[in-house]
């Protein structure tokens, strides 16, 4: 992992932009951790931000706090990101994000099994980011 996404993997949290087709950027506050070489992002499946990673891999990256608000002047990344959808990537990440925020994570996915057999729930999926590089400020 360089030094870009390790900085970024000790952050508590990271805003997520992603783009629509028109090239209009959509940013969204996550809890992201590092696992391997990845960056990993835990995510409701078929929401906005999937949806988009479905046309363009690109996003970028800045630190923030639970709200979105980025401090002034921060750095901002680029990296490649792609949906993973499959039972294994979604433990995968579930075990990622449990390791960095601990009981807190635990806390609030007590519940989940529960939740998960409930009508119109959406499935969890892994958003996976890579190939992180600084970009000019």
């Amino acid at each position: 992992m360089n030094d870009e996404a390790r900085f970024l993997g000790e952050q508590s949290y990271v805003e997520l932009t992603t783009f629509r087709r028109t090239g209009a950027p959509v940013a969204t506050p996550v809890w992201i951790a590092p696992d391997g070489e990845d960056l990993l992002v835990v995510t409701v499946d078929n929401v906005g931000k999937t949806k988009r990673l479905a046309h363009t891999a690109r996003v970028e990256l800045r630190p923030c706090d639970v709200r979105g608000t980025v401090v002034p002047n921060a750095p901002r990344y680029a990296g490649r990101a792609r949906v993973d959808r499959d039972r294994a990537a979604v433990a995968r990440v579930k075990r990622a994000i449990g390791r960095k925020y601990g009981w807190w994570y635990r806390a609030l996915t007590t519940v989940e099994p529960v939740l998960e057999r409930l009508p119109g729930r959406k499935p969890r999926a892994t958003i996976v980011v890579t190939d992180v590089v600084l970009l000019e400020p």
